[in-house]
């Protein structure tokens, strides 16, 4: 079975696919609430007692990790909030290490997105292809909306964390057939 996370310190999206790529699990963990999670590690006990109800519940073979941004793109992320992602998706990385004590691999989300066939033209907004590419291509995949019709925001990160893990199961594959 394969874990595909995208990490955020808001929220973080989480899936576990089995061999066959059936989702067996699709969800968010939602860690915005300052006075719940008034830090990092308040945020990180959240999502370490949700990985270990996974592990307890599925027999993980491979963990994936979105990579976490590197660079800055005028109008996006500053240097602090890129540091401190950075730092979460490190403490994240180090539980599911204590958890299954195996090293998570990391996919961009481009390269992600372009192994699972996801193409994003130019001018259009990553979030809003691969939503709808999954909405059209994956029945299992079913999410809520506003009352204004739109996807709910944790919606976005259990999608990325999906295509996070149908390109571990591709990657993988790929690895089996290199090795054999």
């Amino acid at each position: 079975m394969i874990l595909g996370l995208d990490i955020s310190t808001s929220i973080t999206g989480v899936t576990v696919i089995n061999n066959e790529g059936e989702i067996l699990l699709c969800e968010a963990i939602d860690t915005r609430n300052k006075n719940h999670f008034p830090t990092l590690f308040h945020k990180a006990e959240r999502v370490k007692n949700k990985l270990l109800d996974i592990e307890s519940e599925y027999d993980i073979k491979h963990i994936y990790i979105e990579k976490s941004l590197q660079t800055f793109r005028s109008g996006f992320s500053s240097a602090k909030t890129l540091s401190t992602l950075a730092s979460f998706n490190g403490i994240v990385s180090w539980i599911c290490w204590g958890i299954w004590g195996m090293e998570p691999k990391y996919l961009s989300a481009t390269s992600a997105r372009k192994s699972c066939g996801i193409k994003v033209p130019r001018g259009m907004k990553a979030k809003q292809v691969v939503m709808q590419f999954l909405l059209d291509n994956e029945p299992e995949f079913v999410i809520l909306y506003t009352k204004h019709g739109n996807p709910k925001p944790h919606e976005f990160d259990r999608a990325d964390s999906l295509v996070i893990a149908r390109a571990g199961a591709i990657n993988e594959s790929r690895e089996a057939k290199d090795s054999s």
